[in-house]
């Protein structure tokens, strides 16, 4: 996006984003923990840049697992981790049947950077951009091998809707979203996170569910165990301290 602007060459791990969203680290900082903070960063537009889209849950959870990914897979000094973040967005779209327009993805992804300009012009290097998201979405389906469908931790949650006007549920949701910041996303299995989440929000709130043979946990889903739960929420909190460092 320009540094700070969406003016990029047609290759697809180009592209240049504001001195603002960059990590300036000093020597001291691991090239680990830099890359985690940038991330952390991106996924945070991803997501934001999904609600602007009007996407679901979903589709931008999808978004954010095959970023992560692919950089499971790929360097951060290889490839322009904006550029790959909209074409996941892309990508997400497709896989999640709420396709969403190229044109519509950057200009959303400029104005996120560039708050006060105006939509960007069909020019030749608004093609070339869009060129690139294109050619990145295909760079995507090859480091993953096409494995592009991922379960989700929402549809243990999809019956919240029963009761979506209690704290806890909105917390739990609210929790299960802030997961795909980081790459616990795809270290947990889907349902061990969407259990774990629960479990947080019904801390916070003090709910104290009555203890039959089996814990609340055990009858959602046999294999968990606490310790399960503990590593989701440790990893969890970890990411809120990475947030507060990344302000």
């Amino acid at each position: 996006m320009e540094g700070p602007s969406c003016r990029v060459p047609s290759t697809p791990d180009r592209l240049t984003c504001p001195p603002g969203m960059r990590d300036s680290g000093g020597a001291a900082e691991s090239e680990s923990a830099r890359d985690i903070k940038t991330h952390f960063r991106v996924c945070r537009f991803i997501m934001e840049t999904g609600v602007k889209l009007c996407m679901r849950s979903v589709p931008v959870a999808t978004a954010c697992v095959l970023y992560h990914r692919f950089f499971e897979r790929a360097s951060l000094q290889d490839y322009e981790p904006y550029l790959v973040a909209m074409s996941c967005l892309y990508l997400a779209g497709k896989v999640e049947e709420q396709h969403i327009r190229t044109r519509d993805i950057i200009n959303v992804s400029h104005r996120y950077f560039n708050s006060s300009s105006a939509p960007l012009e069909c020019d030749k290097e608004f093609w070339e951009l869009r060129d690139s998201v294109v050619q990145c979405e295909l760079l995507i389906l090859r480091q993953l091998n096409f494995h592009v469908c991922f379960e989700h931790p929402h549809k243990s949650l999809v019956n919240r809707h029963a009761w979506s006007r209690t704290p806890v549920a909105e917390t739990s949701w609210a929790l299960l979203r802030d997961c795909y910041h980081g790459g616990m996303c795809i270290r947990h299995i889907p349902q061990h996170i969407a259990i774990a989440t629960l479990y947080l929000a019904l801390n916070s709130y003090g709910v104290e569910l009555p203890v039959g043979e089996r814990e609340w946990w055990q009858v959602l889903c046999e294999d968990v165990t606490k310790a399960d739960i503990d590593d989701v929420i440790s990893d969890l909190l970890q990411l809120y301290d990475m947030e507060a460092k990344c302000i």
